[in-house]
């Protein structure tokens, strides 16, 4: 069996999908399952179990007929069983139609709807992960949702552990601190950075309580301003530049907690099991992380990251 899954949305978007796509393949061990992601989000499948090829279509870009037309000679080429489509847009549906794809499954919602064989009801009152997973129905699959897992490359591993040795770290345990400033959300004006005055109050409060405890930042393309200015104003923080997600994954693995605000990897750290505390702004914590007592958020009490106190976090983290 041949299956390909339309998934919109970033890196976090695809980790979420994991689920859905461990059991499928759990269902259907011979099946060949591919995706087709936005370019942003391709490199999510480094760290994943169940597929076999990526595809890359940039989903929210303005796309003329003939980028549509491409993908549709793209999927019919491949002969799917089954395609399962993420996105509700009545044109998704058409597209999948025109492939001539027996089984399109997809959530019941408006005129998405309209070219489906299988509608699934969609209930975004729940973890963004069984929400997914509930498109499992329209094969016949009705089981609970695991919370997501991956698996990281052995070069991964390794690099990781040569990191850890250039930082010093030995083979004890470490805090790890996400910043979590994307362009992408502020160019949607969607506030997800907690501000440098307020790590600042946190990294000292763990350097006075545990000094012997490392504080590892991790910093990606976007955040060179962000962790440079956090380093001036404390002192003592190792700075890791992991280079792909894989490498990422295997250095949150090492982590005895993750404290990072709403991103991807806070769900990487969800889906290696590490205790992580994220912080949230605008966004839900109870659709964005499973109930698990190794994994907690803190939602701002305005919906602006910053508003969230530095005692509060400190509090969660102490257990006062």
């Amino acid at each position: 069996m041949r299956v390909v899954a339309l998934v919109p949305g970033g890196i976090g978007d695809q980790i979420l999908f994991f689920p859905t796509l461990d059991d499928l393949k759990q269902a259907y061990p011979n099946a060949d399952i591919d995706v087709v992601v936005e370019p942003r989000a391709t490199s999510a499948y480094r760290v994943s179990k169940s597929v076999s090829d990526v595809l890359s279509f940039d989903f929210k870009d303005n796309n003329s007929p003939a980028d549509w037309a491409n993908l549709l000679g793209v999927l019919r080429d491949r002969y799917y069983d089954v395609a399962i489509s993420l996105g509700q847009r009545w044109g998704v549906g058409l597209l999948l139609w025109l492939t001539g794809t027996p089984k399109r499954i997809g959530y019941q919602s408006g005129s998405s709807g309209l070219f489906l064989t299988d509608a699934v009801p969609l209930n975004t009152d729940q973890y963004a992960a069984a929400m997914y997973h509930d498109l499992l129905k329209g094969l016949g699959i009705d089981t609970p949702c695991p919370d997501p897992s991956i698996s990281i490359p052995k070069k991964d591993l390794d690099w990781a552990e040569a990191e850890r040795a250039r930082l010093g770290l030995g083979s004890g345990g470490y805090v790890l601190i996400h910043g979590g400033s994307s362009q992408l959300a502020k160019a949607k004006g969607i506030d997800k950075i907690y501000p440098v005055e307020s790590w600042q109050a946190i990294i000292q409060d763990f350097q006075t309580k545990q000094p012997d405890l490392p504080i590892v930042v991790v910093k990606g393309p976007e955040d060179e301003a962000f962790v440079a200015t956090l380093a001036q104003a404390a002192p003592g923080i190792k700075i890791t530049s992991p280079p792909d997600i894989g490498k990422l994954a295997a250095m949150i693995a090492g982590a005895n907690l993750m404290l990072c605000t709403d991103s991807a990897p806070m769900h990487l750290a969800v889906a290696l099991k590490v205790f992580t505390l994220a912080l949230f702004g605008p966004t839900d914590p109870e659709k964005l992380l499973p109930k698990s007592d190794r994994f907690a958020g803190i939602k701002s009490p305005t919906g602006n990251m910053a508003d969230i106190d530095p005692k509060t976090v400190l509090s969660k983290v102490w257990g006062g």
